[in-house]
């Protein structure tokens, strides 16, 4: 399975890449993830291929398993995933139409930076759960 992230705007802080490396990393058995630091022009370009998934505040709250469960699914299907997160300000409503599935991590609002982490995470968390490695509880 294929797995890009694209983060609109720059990231600036080390233990962001250092914490996503781990969980590229840990996922790695199971997927190939690329991680994309791009701006929001850019992403006009994505495969229209890929199952695009915007992460968004107002999206879909979803628990571990079901987010698992999603995860499985696209794998059954031979889906390539292409999750987005805004920058600062959100992203385009162009960008949100084209989405196949929009998500959000919480009602809360968090940095890109951060959802980075949140979503490698939450992937690792998934692939564990479809292959009952113990990691979720």
């Amino acid at each position: 399975m294929k797995i890009r992230i694209l983060q609109v705007g720059k990231n600036k802080d080390a233990y962001i890449s250092d914490v996503s490396a781990e969980f590229i990393k840990r996922i790695s058995p199971y997927a190939k993830v690329e991680v994309l630091e791009v701006g929001e022009d850019s992403l006009k370009k994505i495969d229209e291929k890929d199952f695009l998934i915007v992460m968004d505040e107002r999206g879909e709250e979803m628990d571990s398993v079901k987010f698992s469960k999603f995860i499985s699914e696209r794998k059954d299907d031979g889906d390539s995933l292409c999750f987005v997160i805004g920058g600062p300000f959100g992203l385009s409503d162009e960008i949100k139409a084209k989405a196949k599935k929009i998500i959000s991590m919480s009602k809360m609002t968090f940095t890109h930076q951060m959802i980075r982490i949140f979503l490698l995470e939450q992937i690792y968390r998934a692939f564990s759960i479809i292959h009952d490695k113990g990691y979720h509880h």
